[in-house]
């Protein structure tokens, strides 16, 4: 694709980190640890008591860092530090993921406690992540450069993942006793994918200008003193408050289907594993889509396109609804990893362009407390519905309101000009 290969060493070095760390996206949050967890480390526990400590474990890493990003962005703008902070965040999660693999059966406080510093390392390493892409390449190609970076995560976290599924299923293969000790050596392999793949990005990509404030004791009392200011900015700035209205209302239903998939599956009489090749299925799709959907956002521009996998995203919560075999689930796994990837890189691609760039991760804090705090509304009404309908099928149509109503509010919102004055990075992307 012509525009993928205009991009330069920055763009790319820059992408590799989700390669990186999507691992633990897939790899650990997504399958293992909850597998782990309930039948290793929670061993002899009822399972609604692991479900309940799993839950509360998530739940706690989610509220810890919806609290930080703001705060920890409005620092780390004003010492031009986000190269510094992600390399803590990110070192935190490589070293807490490895740690997993210590942890023994019945240690379920103490993988509790890593898995929980790990999360958020992982989630406080992508608020700075995000904001480093306003030094990469210009404003007009932050579409591309954000579909890529997911695509590369889609691939990178997939490959892994298939790797660890085969060591799971065939232990033998790579010397491991058992499953259950691939399955702990998974989570150091993730560790070192991790690590690996994040080197680029401490070389090659450039830190964007703050405001050429010292980081000292001093500026970090300002600038959490200005967070509160930024709060009322934001309101006061209708088009960034009204997309963060609108992305923490289509993002809930978009992280529900994500989460609550595999549970929907399950209660629809599917085996584990066709549920693991549709996990597979998403992610490698996921990969040439999301290059395909950041192009179509340089094309026809960022707004429509969301709006394209939005109305996609209804189509899903019915053809869920009417789904009956297995190859149904498997084609469902192919539409979702068609625009997943898709609306979560515009997203991202359209919010820079609404904030101020030298304040990027500042701005990228309150976004990544939205995202932190989706998944919320949607998993409840389907469980409201689910009880009162007695159907499981009844349970996912509720997410029709969240697709509907994010829809609506992002109507309001002003798409930027797609070809703007350069915001600062007009050698990104040239090396």
């Amino acid at each position: 694709m012509k525009s993928i290969r205009g991009l330069g060493r920055p763009a790319w070095a820059w992408a590799m980190y989700d390669w990186g760390n999507s691992a633990f996206a897939t790899t650990v949050m997504g399958v293992f640890f909850p597998i782990m967890f309930k039948d290793y480390w929670c061993a002899g526990v009822g399972a609604a008591e692991s479900t309940f400590r799993l839950g509360f474990i998530n739940s706690a890493a989610s509220i810890v860092v919806a609290a930080l990003a703001p705060v920890i962005g409005v620092i780390a703008d004003r010492g031009s530090s986000r190269k510094k902070f992600l390399f803590f965040f990110a070192l935190m999660g490589i070293v807490m993921t490895g740690g997993l693999f210590l942890a023994a059966k019945g240690q379920w406080l103490f993988a509790a406690g890593l898995y929980l510093f790990a999360s958020v390392g992982f989630a406080g390493g992508n608020v700075f992540y995000d904001a480093l892409i306003v030094g990469v390449v210009r404003r007009e190609r932050f579409d591309i450069v954000s579909a890529l970076g997911f695509s590369m995560g889609y691939l990178g976290g997939g490959i892994l993942f298939a790797v660890n599924v085969l060591m799971v299923s065939k232990p033998e293969l790579f010397g491991f006793a058992d499953a259950g000790v691939a399955v702990k050596w998974s989570f150091l392999s993730v560790a070192l994918w991790w690590g690996v793949f994040s080197i680029p990005v401490f070389l090659f990509v450039d830190e964007p200008k703050g405001d050429g404030k010292e980081l000292n004791a001093s500026e970090i009392g300002k600038g959490i003193r200005e967070l509160f200011a930024t709060v009322r900015e934001i309101k006061a700035h209708k088009q960034v408050f009204l997309f963060l209205a609108a992305y923490w209302l289509y993002i809930d239903g978009v992280d529900t289907v994500i989460r609550m998939a595999v549970d929907y599956g399950m209660s629809l009489g599917f085996s584990t594993g066709d549920l693991m090749k549709a996990f597979l299925i998403t992610q490698f799709v996921g990969f040439p889509s999301a290059l395909i959907y950041g192009w179509a956002g340089e094309k026809v521009g960022p707004k429509k396109a969301l709006y394209f996998g939005l109305v996609v995203y209804v189509g899903v919560v019915f053809w869920g609804y009417r789904m009956e075999t297995v190859d149904q689930f498997y084609v469902l796994a192919v539409v979702i990893g068609m625009v997943q990837g898709g609306v979560q890189s515009l997203s991202r691609s359209f919010y820079v362009r609404l904030i101020p760039p030298e304040r990027s991760a500042e701005f990228f804090g309150f976004y990544n407390m939205m995202g932190k705090f989706a998944a919320v509304l949607g998993p409840a009404m389907m469980g409201i519905a689910a009880t009162v309908s007695g159907s499981p099928r009844a349970a996912i149509l509720p997410i029709l309101v969240l697709f509907a109503a994010g829809g609506i509010i992002l109507a309001f919102v002003k798409e930027p000009p797609r070809h703007n004055v350069d915001n600062g990075a007009d050698h990104a992307g040239q090396g």
